[in-house]
């Protein structure tokens, strides 16, 4: 059992105790998430999810493109660039 799922499941010896360790795992899960939002986003992995909040701010009632069709654009637009290229 690792130190997340020991925080949890424990039994508490106080409050304060029960409070620390929950308020602990969730900024771990946090920083965990954006951690791995960035390495993403490094390597240009397209995140659906990402795509579906901005489509909901920025574009309400705006149809959204299914995950498949989702990923067919975001490959197509990664690698059929037309233009001057180098190779």
């Amino acid at each position: 059992m690792n130190t997340i799922d020991r925080a949890v499941t424990d039994p508490p010896r106080d409050a304060g105790e029960c409070s620390r360790r929950r308020t602990f795992a969730a900024r771990l899960r946090e920083r965990a998430h954006i951690v791995r939002e960035g390495w993403l986003q490094v390597f240009g992995i397209p995140d659906y999810e990402r795509y579906l909040a901005h489509r909901a701010m920025q574009h309400p009632g705006e149809a959204v493109l299914s995950r498949r069709d989702f990923f067919a654009q975001a490959i197509d637009r990664k690698y059929c660039r037309s233009g001057p290229r180098c190779c």
